[in-house]
């Protein structure tokens, strides 16, 4: 996985390198061709220049088709991954699994793949059609120009990449409350993930019959949502920067915007670089947070960040077992959790002492776009094109490891449980 997302973003980089790709010939260096091949493979939506502006029709071109190839490989690869575990695992394993998995072949490559094509076509092609409608009725853009628009922002916003050929993103839609809530929705609905699409499919009416991955991703994601609109709002009500200028309306829509996109989408139709430092740090947690398994979107996923949620819990109580919607979570699951979690602060931490040696921006502003990067974001305080070559080619890594870590760490947590013949003497540290 990580060398086919390196080859993808060299390929990218040497499309983006050519003339052809330049609206001004022989001005991008192969370093910002790369940085953006990579951010746009690895669906992340950090910019060195201006997309709209900097890149001809054609470097567009390859910039949607690099979001498209990403975003699909990843969800792809992402449920092949947790899929082809359950042939590693014993006999039991497997005929639970298969029960909660309904008649879903596992072994089905070919079908896991064409729903997952299906679901993003499908998706992407409505959500197009509604976009540029919008732009071509409500905001005066020619018919060709506002089929273009739509078609570019729909695969952007579905893959979570937060790209936009708008030079402010989408802060010129700021008082447009159904245009941004039909992109947030599109993001939500890419950065849920096929296998809870899937589940839902099968049983649209019997949630109760979900299984413990699409019921925690659902309910962790709607209180996320809610939270984080809420704080955005309170934050931000009397800014005069973001929510200040703003009708009621225009305010809870983009404050409920603004939750979504955080969530690995990138877009912005507020200016982040003018929130206030609770609604950044906010915004940082949200970003290392992330959006469902198996899907578009990156950070450490919301049911790493649930589970550990209801480890602690369990703890404080004092109970035995880690039970979430009755349902008894292992142990094993619980580790790989918190060696993901525990994982990615270290990355951030150490990454954004990288940037400070390389980059005299502050410190504030460069663990934003650590984070913004790791978690394949997108969002920016307009630091990225300040930065020197080598801390954006930490960013390159940062975003590669971002888009590939989680899974490539969970398929390998996985595959090397094994069974000991014996056990160590126990004793007990003391904690806290």
């Amino acid at each position: 996985m990580v060398a086919a997302f390196v080859v993808a973003s060299l390929g990218g980089a040497v499309l983006l390198w050519l003339p052809l790709s330049s609206s001004d010939p022989g001005s991008t260096s192969f370093l910002t061709a790369l940085f953006t091949a990579t951010s746009a493979v690895c669906v992340t939506g950090l910019v060195v220049v201006d997309t709209g502006t900097h890149w001809t029709g054609f470097g567009q071109g390859v910039i949607l088709a690099l979001i498209q190839v990403g975003g699909f490989g990843i969800m792809t690869l992402s449920s092949l991954i947790a899929f082809v575990l359950v042939r590693r695992m014993s006999l039991r394993q497997r005929l639970v699994t298969a029960s909660e998995a309904g008649t879903l072949d596992l072994g089905d490559v070919r079908r896991l793949v064409v729903g997952v094509a299906r679901l993003s076509l499908a998706v992407e092609a409505a959500v197009a059609a509604v976009l540029a409608l919008r732009f071509w009725l409500a905001h005066g853009e020619p018919l060709g120009r506002a089929a273009y628009l739509g078609a570019f922002h729909a695969v952007s916003a579905f893959n979570n990449a937060g790209f936009s050929v708008f030079s402010d993103s989408l802060v010129g839609y700021a008082q447009d409350p159904l245009l941004l809530m039909v992109v947030a929705a599109t993001v939500v609905m890419g950065g849920l993930g096929y296998p809870v699409w899937l589940e839902i499919a099968r049983r649209p009416r019997q949630p109760s019959r979900w299984n413990l991955h699409a019921r925690l991703t659902l309910a962790t994601t709607v209180v996320l949502l809610v939270v984080g609109a809420a704080l955005y709002g309170w934050f931000e009500w009397t800014n005069p920067a973001t929510l200040g200028e703003l009708s009621l309306v225009d305010s809870v829509t983009n404050a409920v915007f603004q939750s979504v996109t955080p969530r690995t989408a990138g877009f912005n139709a507020l200016d982040v670089a003018g929130m206030r430092e609770p609604s950044r740090l906010l915004t940082e947690v949200l970003m290392f947070i992330g959006g469902g398994s198996a899907s578009t979107a990156g950070g450490i996923k919301v049911t790493t960040f649930a589970l550990l949620g209801f480890v602690m819990w369990a703890e404080v109580r004092g109970d035995p077992d880690v039970v979430v919607f009755r349902r008894r979570v292992p142990d094993a699951a619980q580790r790989q959790a918190l060696t993901v979690a525990l994982l990615a602060v270290g990355v951030v931490v150490a990454a954004t002492m990288l940037l400070l040696a390389t980059s005299p921006l502050p410190r504030s502003d460069l663990l934003f776009e650590a984070v913004s990067a790791l978690g394949t974001v997108g969002l920016s305080v307009g630091a990225t094109p300040l930065l020197s070559a080598t801390s954006q080619l930490i960013m390159v890594g940062l975003m590669i490891l971002g888009r590939v870590g989680p899974v490539t760490l969970f398929a390998a947590l996985a595959l090397r449980e094994h069974d000991r013949a014996y056990r160590h003497p126990e004793e007990r540290p003391i904690v806290g």
